[in-house]
């Protein structure tokens, strides 16, 4: 049985900032709404990376075009703002050989 794959697309972005987790948190919360009305993103997770103060946003797109309209979106402009980064966010894209999953 062949997998089929919910997305093409996997795109990590990594940030660090000095915020608590509950202040980042909230500001996830509240920019949610923006990230579910997305066209093109099938799923978005917030992640807590095992370094001090490191977090990332994990992003499953279903096609490249979707990704790439993101990354020009004044959405994705505001990420280091909105979280107070402490330097610029560190992004790695991959394409999606298959999902475990269905």
């Amino acid at each position: 049985m062949e997998i089929q794959n919910k997305g093409t697309i996997m795109q990590m972005v990594r940030l660090r900032t000095k915020l608590s987790m509950e202040e980042l948190l909230k500001i996830a919360n509240e920019r949610a709404p923006k990230f579910r009305a997305l066209p093109g993103l099938i799923q978005k997770y917030y992640v807590n990376l095992p370094e001090p103060d490191m977090y990332a946003g994990v992003y499953i797109w279903d096609t490249k075009s979707s990704l790439l309209e993101f990354k020009e979106s004044e959405l994705a402009a505001t990420i280091a703002k909105s979280y107070e980064a402490l330097e610029a966010p560190h992004v790695e894209i991959g394409d999606i050989l298959f999902a475990l999953r269905a």
